[in-house]
């Protein structure tokens, strides 16, 4: 019988496969949006509960950008991904082909080009998780709330859904070439419990 702790490092390395290729994914796609090249570092996974959530995202600072989407098929739950105040108004400069700036209103322009963002990194992410599950994975339609930051978390999830035990947190940071300062954000995949056992037990058979 393999250890917890053979056991737990296992899962953590079948999460970081499932992440490295879905970054992969992502810089690719965020490559030929902005036709710029884009590099990201290899992401780093954690397992953390809900209630950590927020004091983790905290670390972007006071006001974040959090898109959300359902995701469906043969999983469920949620997908979120965050970014700092600061760090949306940066990404949107680079997907619209702005020249870097100061802070800017995220108008309707920027919202939807971050939805789009929101769009191809969780999709990238789904569909390694997908592969490697050999399951159908599909996001739903993308939502964004821009706000402080407890606030904007809560509003992206339904109180039912706030009982999950288990979140998988996936931190990455992308450059763009001829950028000195990298973009930071997370993935938050928060699937419910059902799928929480799915997706362990098939890291565990990994």
């Amino acid at each position: 019988m393999t250890p917890n702790s053979d056991l737990e490092a296992l899962r953590r390395d079948g999460l970081g496969e499932v992440a490295t290729i879905g970054a992969g994914h992502a810089a690719t796609a965020l490559s030929q949006l902005t036709d710029r090249r884009i590099m990201i570092s290899v992401p780093h996974v954690r397992r953390v509960s809900y209630a950590q959530v927020p004091e983790m995202v905290c670390a972007f600072g006071d006001h974040i950008a959090v898109v959300g989407m359902r995701m469906l098929g043969d999983l469920t739950g949620r997908a979120l991904l965050a970014f700092g105040e600061n760090d949306a108004a940066r990404l949107c400069d680079l997907i619209l082909r702005r020249p870097p700036g100061p802070p800017r209103i995220l108008g309707e322009l920027e919202q939807s080009g971050l939805k789009e963002v929101g769009n191809i990194l969780c999709s990238a992410y789904l569909t390694a998780l997908s592969n490697f599950m050999g399951m159908m994975l599909l996001p739903s339609v993308p939502a964004l709330i821009i706000g402080p930051t407890r606030e904007a978390i809560a509003a992206t999830v339904d109180p039912d859904e706030a009982e999950t035990d288990l979140v998988f947190c996936v931190d990455t940071a992308f450059t763009a070439e001829g950028s000195d300062a990298p973009l930071t954000g997370t993935f938050l995949l928060m699937p419910d419990k059902a799928s929480v056992r799915a997706i362990l037990e098939a890291i565990r058979l990994d």
